[in-house]
């Protein structure tokens, strides 16, 4: 029996705070309770995601803590955490990655791929994951030509390389990245149709391979989703992505939530 992600909840957060807004990757804690989001302008939002019954009911005790120290890496598009705690994030104004030790701490760039440096301006590392080894995993929003797959790079042991590549289908383009529980690859991808977004999420094994479609929305049915992340509840797996308002007034932020079903 094929999967596929049934929809749960949208919640709609507004925060009157100048600097809230444009969120493009997010982590999501192993019981849904708390997530760190990164904002576009270059900071981390964090929070707590009060939950009825499973469902988002509202958001307590958010903080944003801008991210200091990074130079000329300022477009902060996604965002994996380790298991020790270590934070990345990748950035695509100046193609690259680099980590902290903490979100008040300061940060330092990662050795950058050699193919980094020929990626399209606004449109490089709008994806990242970590492995269950810490290895980290990045694709670029577009490939390149509507007819080249993505590119996922790989970091383990300090040596990156391309393990494997995935499919481009449709107008669609990678916006975010993370590895279930399941460890199964997850990506996001967006569509802009002139009126709105559409959304698609696949998977994938870790070898690119046993590719599943588990949605995929018509335009206006959610905002500019652009992060992901991947967890369990104890009775199935969610998907949470949030989305980038841009800030613009005519969009909005929104954390959205879809269980697989199998």
């Amino acid at each position: 029996m094929a999967a596929e992600a049934t929809w749960v909840s949208s919640y709609h957060w507004s925060v009157d705070n100048p600097a809230f807004g444009g969120l493009s990757g997010i982590e999501v804690s192993d019981d849904g309770s708390m997530f760190i989001a990164v904002s576009d302008r270059s900071s981390f939002v964090t929070g707590s995601l009060v939950r009825k019954e499973g469902i988002i009911v509202s958001i307590e005790d958010y903080a944003i803590t801008p991210i200091r120290g990074t130079g000329d890496q300022q477009d902060s598009e996604g965002i994996a955490i380790t298991s020790d705690g270590t934070v990345f994030v990748s950035y695509e104004g100046v193609h690259g990655i680099r980590h902290f030790d903490s979100l008040n701490g300061t940060s330092a760039p990662i050795p950058a791929a050699a193919a980094f440096a020929n990626m399209q301006n606004n449109s490089s590392l709008e994806a990242l994951a970590i492995g269950p080894d810490n290895s980290i995993y990045t694709i670029p929003e577009r490939s390149g030509r509507s007819d080249r797959a993505f590119p996922v790079y790989r970091l383990n042991a300090g040596i990156w390389d391309q393990p494997f590549d995935i499919a481009r289908r449709g107008a669609f383009l990678v916006v975010g990245a993370d590895i279930g529980p399941d460890g199964r690859f997850y990506i996001l991808e967006r569509d802009f149709t002139g009126i709105g977004f559409r959304s698609r999420v696949r998977r994938f094994g870790m070898n690119g391979g046993a590719e599943e479609t588990l949605l995929e929305t018509r335009s206006l049915t959610h905002d500019n989703l652009e992060g992901i992340s991947i967890w369990d509840d104890g009775s199935a797996l969610k998907i949470t992505m949030i989305s980038d308002d841009n800030f613009r007034i005519f969009q909005r932020t929104e954390i959205v939530e879809y269980r697989i079903d199998y």
